[in-house]
């Protein structure tokens, strides 16, 4: 109710501005037209004077029956643009006589107008249809503009939306976040209870910041806090509050709050808060004034109602080490809470709240698809299942299978296949055994990152991929990383063992280890350097990300660095090399099978370790477990062309056609 009398009294307020306007437009179009054309009035004498001086170029002659005169209007030879002449005749035959000669005489452009009068209609049409037309385009443009609620007059008024109960989330849709919901219980029960909190002189926090990787649930949280505590909700993105006039984001922070104490008590909820509330001061070229002055005004209404009011602010942001320490002070945003990417339990619950309105197979478990996506945020989830029913959907499925869910998690990691790109055998070959070396590193230490799934179908800029999972860790071991770096330049090291020769494909691999190898030495004090920092972020918030390494050493420590790293790499390479050698046979059919077969799976590749052949295929009516042997089989009975050539997915797609 009290939204629906602001959003009247906003209508009511933005109107004056529109008709001022309007009257202006109409003022300024008679004055400049009435300033364009002179308009000089003749008497009878000057008028005839002129005709017989031959010095008229045009005129244009009404009969005004009423008034028993000629009204004439036209040009002189040395009038300029827009200047005209005006004079009055009698209305007789003698004067028209007079006209019609000079005319023929004079070849003068002369029009004869029959009396107005007889077609009042066409006056109205002429004169007063235009100004209506005006008027009315003009408040069309003004209800169209008050009907989405916003006017571009109000520059200082609020853009926060009011949630409406159609939207309203609880915390059963919010998964993985069980002790971030614990920490914002107290929020909730002071919403709905106040006085309990102010008899034993507890003060709540005004204001709460949540900071985390993108995608990890920090907005729908808190529209959870304002659905279980039953309170309006206001929703603002920081850059809502910054225009390009200077004063108008403090006019719209002030007028967001005046709103809230009205309705209090509620939530206020600024999203990105990192737009609007970075470190004042700071980077080259200075700060932005407008940027600051809103800062500042949100910084003082703050600290301007009381702890106890009945309204809180959460605000987050991915970024908590640009803002303004000012923002994060006691009275402020008392309480900071880290808002993390979820771990396998959490995985599991995210996966389950968005497959509620999904059908899965049998064969497709939410456990342990969770293990097998490590690092994922809720947002990565919940695009991971949709992707994988609109390829269920894609195929005339009526339910997603695990297939659909293997192909879904490709598509997020490395995007979609590339069907169409074609492959030499050697390329094939070269890419098999490349891959074949991750997996042989990553089964046979311990330490290293798991091997979900290999495969050499092209996808992106990879002509293959290797999905290793690193294992789940608060703390990662010096001899975690290295293990973790061997596997990477396993594939590296099978193709310089098998072929003799190195590629250009290992360009990622090197990228991933030296990021992996620098850190240990200049971060982790994991070197012969000894136990201390050496490279830092810095606090330039607006410098790049060139500039953003802080470097505490000298030239001399820059050369050991660069040592200690060689020194580290060279040690993986060496342990990768032995390795591969020691099992020759297990790369070399983990790579034949590879080349027949195109994906293996962790369950596929731990079955062909231990029996040294893949696991038995199901019946023909699933075509995503078939070899590439027995596809092509299929594909030469039904007279496909061109079977040989193709890749596993062209196959399956080529049966498909024909089922």
């Amino acid at each position: 109710m009290n939204n629906k009398k602001i959003n009247k009294s906003a209508v009511k307020r933005g109107l004056l501005p529109y008709l001022i306007l309007i009257v202006i437009f109409v003022a300024m179009f008679y004055v400049v037209t009435v300033m364009n054309n002179t308009v000089h009035v003749l008497t009878y004498n000057e008028f005839m004077d002129k005709l017989d001086k031959n010095q008229i170029t045009e005129m244009t002659v009404t009969s005004k029956q009423n008034a028993y005169t000629y009204e004439v209007k036209g040009k002189l030879k040395k009038y300029k643009d827009g200047e005209t002449f005006f004079v009055r005749l009698p209305l007789s035959d003698e004067v028209m006589r007079i006209l019609v000669n000079a005319n023929d005489e004079q070849d003068i452009k002369m029009t004869v107008k029959p009396d107005p009068s007889s077609a009042s209609w066409l006056v109205i049409l002429v004169n007063v249809v235009p100004i209506v037309l005006i008027l009315g385009i003009g408040f069309w443009f003004l209800n169209r503009s008050l009907a989405g609620g916003r006017n571009s007059m109000d520059f200082g008024k609020s853009r926060a939306k009011l949630n409406s109960d159609d939207n309203k989330v609880t915390f059963k849709d919010v998964a993985g976040l069980k002790e971030e919901k614990e920490e914002v219980n107290e929020l909730i029960d002071f919403l709905k209870s106040p006085k309990k909190f102010q008899k034993l002189g507890a003060r709540i926090p005004k204001g709460v910041l949540l900071f985390g990787p993108p995608g990890t649930g920090k907005t729908v949280l808190a529209k959870a806090v304002a659905g279980e505590a039953n309170v309006p909700f206001y929703f603002i993105s920081g850059s809502d509050f910054v225009e390009l006039f200077v004063g108008v984001g403090a006019s719209r922070v002030r007028d967001m709050f005046q709103q809230a104490k009205r309705t209090a008590p509620c939530l206020i909820f600024i999203d990105e808060i990192d737009a609007v509330g970075r470190q004042r001061g700071s980077g080259i070229g200075g700060g932005h004034d407008e940027r600051e002055q809103t800062l500042n005004q949100l910084l003082t209404e703050m600290d301007g109602f009381g702890a106890n009011e009945g309204i809180i602010i959460i605000a987050a942001t991915n970024r908590p080490d640009v803002l303004d320490p000012a923002l994060l002070r006691p009275g402020r945003f008392d309480r900071q809470i880290t808002v993390n990417l979820p771990d396998v339990k959490g995985r599991e619950e995210i996966l389950g709240v968005h497959a509620r309105n999904k059908k899965l197979a049998k064969g497709v478990t939410l456990e342990a698809l969770s293990k097998r996506t490590v690092g994922f945020s809720g947002a990565d989830l919940e695009n991971l299942l949709n992707e994988a029913a609109l390829l269920a959907v894609r195929r005339n499925k009526n339910e997603i299978t695990m297939s659909e869910v293997d192909e879904a998690t490709d598509r997020v990691l490395m995007g979609p296949a590339k069907t169409s790109r074609k492959y030499t055998d050697e390329d094939r070959k070269l890419v098999a055994f490349h891959e074949a070396g991750h997996a042989v590193i990553g089964i046979k230490l311990p330490n290293a990152s798991d091997v979900e799934k290999v495969t050499i179908i092209p996808r992106g800029s990879a002509g293959g991929y290797n999905m290793m999972v690193p294992p789940e860790k608060l703390c990662s071991t010096k001899k975690d990383l290295l293990e973790q770096i061997t596997g990477l330049l396993g594939g590296r090291t099978a193709e310089e063992i098998v072929f003799g020769e190195i590629t250009t494909g290992a360009q990622n691999d090197f990228e991933k280890a030296t990021k992996i190898a620098r850190a240990m030495v200049t971060e982790y004090g994991m070197s012969d350097l000894g136990p201390m920092q050496l490279e830092a972020d810095s606090g330039s918030v607006f410098l790049g990300r060139d500039y953003n390494k802080v470097q505490h050493f000298s030239n001399e420590v820059a050369n050991e660095i660069d040592m200690e790293m060689r020194k580290i790499i060279n040690k993986c390479h060496d342990d990768a090399t032995k390795i591969i050698k020691n099992n020759r046979d297990l790369l070399k059919l983990i790579a034949e099978t590879l080349l027949e077969y195109e994906t293996l799976t962790k369950e596929q590749i731990e079955y062909l370790v231990e029996n040294k052949k893949m696991p038995p295929e199901d019946d023909e009516t699933n075509l995503e477990k078939l070899s590439i042997t027995k596809l092509k089989e299929m594909a030469k009975k039904k007279n496909i062309e061109d079977y040989e050539k193709m890749s596993k997915a062209e196959l399956l797609k080529a049966l498909d056609d024909t089922i």
